[in-house]
């Protein structure tokens, strides 16, 4: 089986705080990590009540001063929010705390609606070559210093820091493919391009100083627990979470809802089903059946696994279950 990460935007559970969902990420990133887990990314959002993650580099700092192994990163820094030399110094803040460690997954979306990325930016440059002369940019801070240099990364020049791109569209795709470095695809959430965004980056990668060949990690929901209907109860809550999105009032993690989706009207049960189509959910078998069966149709190289339940001992257990299926 390919390798496995976690995604976790230290999710707000009603009743919760953000102080208690940080615990609970140190705790999740301490049990993957011993359950064999290759990395542990957070990925920025803003203006969410459910999502504590914003701050992305000072949560990845807390979870890798509690971990010894596992690698921390970005899934992913939204690029246009910053400077490129900000991020490079952030990174190689990290890179300097958590040697060898550290990756950073970089996005152009604002990872908010328009009102907060205006407050981010000041400005919505809607200039499609921002992005990537902004990848480019940071790319070169983190070079070894040349004689000359006016404006330095440090921390961050020379040091090691692989760099990925993000998508959920075939823009990233081809960026990541001419640039030559790996891709992650956001599967999780929108999986309409998946396919076709895998085929078009592998097809045109370029060798880089970074890979050498084509490298795809895939965004893929699990909703474990120890029988088919009490996963079923527990993805209701990421149900709530999108339907509560989709209709602008964002709400912090909700508790699960026996029979939620069916209580949905059908058009709006379509569109959460399609989105959330990259999915396992329900016993250990059942789970370890559908992880296999996307991994073949897709050729993943590696899973980024997320799992957005309300409790924190149900969420463990999810992970650790899909754990089983390295190996299993």
């Amino acid at each position: 089986m390919v390798p496995f990460s976690i995604l976790d935007l230290a999710p707000i559970v009603a009743g919760g705080d953000a102080a208690s969902a940080f615990r609970n990420a140190l705790d999740l990133a301490r049990h993957g990590e011993s359950w064999g887990y290759g990395r542990f990314w957070m990925a920025e959002h803003h203006s969410m009540p459910g999502i504590a993650s914003a701050a992305t580099a000072v949560a990845l700092a807390h979870i890798g001063a509690g971990t010894s192994h596992i690698r921390i990163g970005a899934g992913g820094i939204m690029l246009p929010n910053h400077s490129p030399l900000v991020i490079a110094e952030q990174f190689g803040t990290l890179e300097s705390l958590y040697p060898g460690r550290v990756d950073l997954g970089l996005g152009r979306a604002p990872g908010t609606d328009q009102a907060a990325a205006f407050a981010l930016r000041r400005d919505l440059d809607s200039d499609p070559n921002r992005f990537p002369r902004d990848v480019m940019e940071l790319i070169d801070y983190l070079h070894p210093s040349e004689p000359g240099r006016r404006v330095r990364a440090i921390p961050g020049e020379g040091l090691d820091i692989p760099i990925w791109i993000l998508g959920s569209s075939l823009f990233g795709a081809q960026l990541a493919a001419v640039l030559g470095l790996p891709y992650a695809f956001a599967s999780h959430f929108a999986p309409a391009q998946m396919l076709e965004a895998v085929r078009l980056y592998r097809e045109n990668f370029k060798p880089s100083a970074q890979l050498d060949r084509p490298y795809v990690m895939l965004g893929f929901n699990a909703f474990a627990a120890d029988s088919d209907e009490e996963g079923r109860h527990l993805m209701s809550s990421v149900q709530q979470a999108f339907v509560n999105l989709r209709t602008g009032q964002p709400t912090q993690l909700q508790p699960p809802q026996q029979g939620y989706a069916d209580s949905l009207p059908p058009p709006i049960r379509t569109s959460i089903d399609q989105a959330l189509s990259c999915t396992a959910v329900g016993s250990p078998t059942n789970v370890a059946a559908a992880i296999r069966a996307f991994v073949d149709r897709t050729g993943a190289d590696e899973l980024m696994i997320t799992s957005q339940i309300y409790d924190h001992d149900a969420r463990l257990r999810s992970y650790e279950i899909v754990a089983g299926c390295m190996t299993g």
